[in-house]
């Protein structure tokens, strides 16, 4: 019922910078969390950012004070501002929705999308 499509990835210098874009759509009511995680080969997937509906932000502390994430919550999208890019930022980045079916649920499902490739040069 759910997709999850991520856009803007690609390869940069290091000192650059990459806005990402991920939509949810579908058949329901509302999203709650968005965020982003990446996996670079040979390491787990992490947390990057991630921010609640009321607008709530978390951020790795790798990325803090270089990346941004922010929301449109009438299009149930989320964005990720990235500046000052280092190779360590080099990863395949994945957008997670939790999404309400309804108004009154109680609980949330939570989706992945395909990934978007980033890639930091020096």
């Amino acid at each position: 019922q759910v997709q999850v499509v991520e856009s803007g990835g690609g390869l940069v210098q290091a000192g650059g910078s990459l806005r990402l874009s991920c939509a949810a759509s579908g058949r329901f009511f509302s999203t709650n969390g968005m965020g982003w995680y990446r996996q670079a080969p040979g390491k787990q997937r992490e947390l990057v950012a991630s921010i609640r509906s009321g607008g709530s932000t978390n951020y790795a502390d790798s990325v803090k004070d270089r990346f941004t994430i922010s929301r449109d919550n009438a299009k149930n999208t989320v964005y990720l501002q990235m500046n000052s890019l280092k190779p360590e930022d080099t990863a395949v980045y994945y957008c997670n929705a939790e999404v309400a079916y309804y108004s009154y649920s109680r609980s949330y499902d939570s989706y992945w999308g395909q990934g978007t490739q980033v890639t930091v040069s020096t």
